[in-house]
């Protein structure tokens, strides 16, 4: 049985395709129309998963989306009512619907097949419950508490409860329009961080600050006495549902979220190209620690709910890694699972899962120990591409691959590495990846300035051996998908320094043989020659979408400052 999911008309479009529970396929949209956080109809995604099966969209039994029209319609209906938007964006939100409830009409127009041809069923799966199947379906966990939390989906911020085996139960939600995720975007825009997605750079500069401002933030929002929260939307501006969402060309873009209230409170806005104060940093860290607060509400009204020591986290706030590294030695949970692909893009896979265990009543199979579910390519078409750019190349087995590029990162190379099928999520865990030493201190603006062409303050991540995890952090527990940010230890700081951020802390991703061989061979090289487990790893992209093929790479190591490109078996060097 093949179960189709799509996340359509909002942030990361994406689609996933499994075959009797097991996955076969999953990608964001935005790896092949080359526009971060594509956010309209992923029909190249669509038909990536269901090439890589080997199936034509006709074989497909369930189709569905992560959107659900009539969720909290009710809801919908009062604050429409009471607030009245303009005849504008009604109208724009009328449109929305009726595409995101003729799913299959849309589908079969952009497959150009016939209606009549699709034998599939369609379903329309609420946006958090999505979210939450994503997490808990997946993960190795016979029971645990869920927790999903986003900006906005179906008029629902934040959702929760517990599964059990193949069932889910949802015991409570915070709806539209009181959001952490909506929040933090706000603030976010008002540090001059105002593309969709920007809110990740926030997390990076929050370290640099002080968190003065807390008290003001606890001002507009407010942790209620049954651990929930509450928004005072005085300080904020909606114009719709969501904030003021649109995806134009489908780029995701919101409009302005913090009232003029907000700016009597906090003063003038940044603009995007205005230098970084010591005021922005501190209003940055004051943001992470409030989130942090509510969060560990939440939280702690969870566990109290049910009692299970596993917890699975999802939706876009599960992205912040900073907040998922405190979650074990601060709450009672003993276990945590976050999949890679958290944010709404995951909600394609959360529809699977949904359809197969909640609806159809199968048992779980399946769990997700890596994130390598996208596009690959053979070592034949490769050389092609090498040969077709005329670009001169070693060929080397992995062994000594993993060998010579070792040798040219301690040498103080800068590697884009190309191998197997392209990361599912945010997040280059060792298949589209640019690889530097971090024991250098100069590497970290080295990249920043002339390869990554982004902001001086932003970190790298530690990629480490997972057995060594100890040895160089304050937690042991593994993260093979770079969620959670640990504490450098001090004696091991000086020794990875282009990889510990300005407070000693490194958001790692732990590599096993068993999951990552390829990629665990060349750091235990570099391990073997340094003394040291730890590579620094990067997105191989440059303000743009990790590359997903052959192609991209070369074009990213021929217009950035990359010493070293391997693609397969093959090795580059300008």
């Amino acid at each position: 049985m093949y179960i189709l999911g799509i996340n359509a008309y909002h942030g990361g479009a994406s689609a996933c395709l499994i075959k009797d529970g097991q996955l076969i396929a999953a990608v964001e949209e935005e790896r092949f129309e080359r526009i971060k956080y594509w956010a309209g109809f992923p029909v190249s995604a669509i038909i990536y998963c269901l090439k890589e099966a080997g199936i034509s969209v006709q074989e497909v039994e369930h189709i569905g989306i992560s959107r659900d029209p009539n969720a909290n319609i009710l809801r919908k209906a009062q604050y429409a009512i009471k607030n009245g938007p303009s005849p504008r964006l009604l109208l724009d939100r009328l449109r929305n619907r009726h595409v995101v409830g003729n799913i299959a009409t849309v589908l079969c127009d952009y497959l150009n097949v016939n209606r009549g041809d699709i034998k599939a069923n369609f379903h329309n799966i609420e946006h958090h419950r999505a979210h939450m199947a994503s997490a808990f379906f997946v993960s190795p966990y016979e029971n645990a508490a869920i927790l999903s939390v986003d900006g906005m989906g179906d008029f629902t911020s934040t959702m929760w409860g517990s599964a059990n085996g193949n069932k889910i139960s949802v015991s409570g939600a915070i709806h539209f329009p009181h959001s952490i995720g909506i929040l933090y975007t706000a603030v976010s825009q008002w540090l001059g961080f105002r593309q969709y997605g920007d809110e990740g750079k926030v997390m990076g500069l929050a370290p640099f600050g002080e968190p003065h401002y807390v008290d003001k933030l606890r001002k507009i929002v407010r942790i209620q006495s049954d651990k929930t929260f509450e928004v005072d939307q005085s300080y904020l501006r909606y114009q719709a549902e969501g904030g003021t969402m649109s995806w134009a060309g489908g780029k995701p873009k919101i409009g302005r979220l913090y009232s003029d209230k907000f700016l009597r409170m906090f003063g003038d806005s940044r603009q995007p190209n205005e230098t970084l104060t010591s005021y922005h940093e501190d209003v940055a860290a004051s943001l992470q620690v409030i989130t942090e607060e509510l969060e560990f509400a939440l939280l702690e009204k969870l566990y109290e709910e049910t009692g299970y020591d596993c917890l699975c986290m999802a939706g876009g706030v599960a992205l912040n890694s900073v907040f998922n590294g405190k979650v074990l030695p601060n709450t009672n949970f003993t276990d945590i699972y976050i999949q890679p692909a958290a944010s709404d893009s995951g909600t394609a896979m959360g529809v699977c899962y949904y359809i197969y265990h909640q609806l159809l009543d199968f048992p779980r199979t399946y769990n997700m120990s890596h994130a390598y579910t996208g596009p690959q390519f053979s070592n034949g078409y490769v050389e092609s591409v090498l040969k077709r750019r005329n670009l001169g190349y070693s060929t080397l087995d992995t062994p000594e691959l993993a060998k010579e590029t070792a040798g040219l990162v301690e040498e103080g190379n800068v590697i884009g590495w190309f191998q197997g099928r392209m990361e599912w999520g945010p997040r280059a865990l060792g298949n589209r990846s640019i690889i530097a030493d971090p024991r250098r201190s100069t590497t970290q603006q080295l990249l920043n300035s002339r390869i990554k062409n982004r902001e001086s303050f932003r970190p790298f991540a530690p990629a480490i051996l997972e057995e060594y995890t100890g040895d160089y952090f304050d937690q042991s527990y593994p993260d093979p998908f770079m969620l959670k940010v640990y504490g450098v230890l001090p004696e091991k700081q000086e020794i990875i320094p282009a990889v510990t951020h300005v407070d000693g802390s490194g958001r790692l991703q732990t590599v096993s043989k068993d999951v990552s061989p390829t990629y665990y061979e060349l750091i235990n090289a570099f391990y073997e020659r340094t003394g040291v487990p730890v590579v620094l790893n990067t997105s191989f992209n440059e303000n743009e979408p990790i590359v997903c093929t052959p192609e991209e790479a070369i074009d990213c190591f021929m217009r950035t400052k990359m010493d070293v490109l391997v693609v397969g078996n093959y090795l580059v060097k300008k």
